[in-house]
């Protein structure tokens, strides 16, 4: 066999090693030149989410991170001309009140969405079946509580939403419910594109005060008084599980909401899926 020959076989199979290599590594260059093309025209920009609050009875004014909303399936608020309030629940952990809420909430025959993340699941199935059987929304907060602006890895990304909707598939039986609230608030243009292009929509929120602290808790007045004067219609508004505030007056809070007009609604409903 002549030498130009053999040089040429040499090289054919050195290139089909290393392509066999870089096809089986599951970190490839390929991913990294995917990862790169999806992020080209996409800011990765983080932002902090925030509201303008009014106490007026009207919708917070929109901000200008607002803008890009609309592009990737993103809500913070509902419809301005009707009376209805979205009550949603970050469970970042189980504090002893979550029952005495669902007791409320079954009293007033009013949905709740809860975000938790996988750990609450994996730790309380039997509130989160209850939550389920009981009609309320069980949506995805994430596994690890990141802010998912940082995560650029399309892999990495995914791994946080869909290890969260696989453990509530192995306790529920269902598929979950396709929303998500970012940890903290935090985002990017690219992180809610990721969220949409996964089929989530992703849920802020256009209320929300401090209640998160466990020897920090506000007076039943304080925390009441902001609530209400703080009510708009088509409000989404965030407390958190933990909170023993909140467990303590939610009834009286539905049921001030009830006299003054409004109807607690699902997630399902401001997504136009009922």
């Amino acid at each position: 066999m002549k030498k130009n020959s053999i040089n040429k076989l040499i090289i054919i199979g050195a290139f089909l090693l290393v392509f066999a290599f870089v096809i089986a590594n599951n970190n490839s260059i390929f991913t990294k030149i995917k990862t790169q093309i999806y992020s080209k025209d996409i800011s990765t920009e983080e932002y902090n989410w925030y509201f303008n609050p009014r106490e007026d009875g009207k919708q917070p004014l929109p901000i200008k991170e607002a803008d890009f909303f609309r592009n990737y399936n993103t809500y913070y608020v509902g419809n301005p001309n009707e009376k209805v309030i979205y009550l949603t629940f970050d469970s970042g952990y189980e504090n002893g009140f979550t029952n005495h809420m669902l007791d409320v909430l079954k009293k007033h025959n009013a949905p709740g969405n809860f975000f938790v993340v996988e750990s609450y699941i994996k730790n309380n199935p039997d509130i989160i079946k209850r939550m389920e059987k009981e009609g309320h929304l069980v949506c995805n907060h994430s596994v690890s509580h990141v802010s998912m602006a940082s995560i650029h890895d399309q892999e990495k990304f995914k791994k946080e939403l869909l290890d969260v909707a696989k453990t509530y598939k192995e306790v529920i039986g269902k598929e979950m419910p396709k929303y998500f609230r970012p940890p903290m608030g935090k985002f990017s243009e690219e992180s809610l594109k990721m969220t949409s292009d996964l089929g989530y929509s992703s849920i802020f929120w256009s209320f929300a005060y401090v209640d998160w602290y466990n020897n920090q808790q506000p007076t039943h007045e304080f925390a009441k008084n902001k609530i209400y004067s703080r009510t708009h219609p088509g409000a989404i508004v965030l407390l958190h599980s933990n909170s023993k505030t909140n467990s303590e007056i939610l009834d009286e809070v539905i049921t001030h909401w009830e006299e003054e007009g409004y109807t607690l609604k699902s997630l399902d409903y401001l997504n136009n899926k009922k």
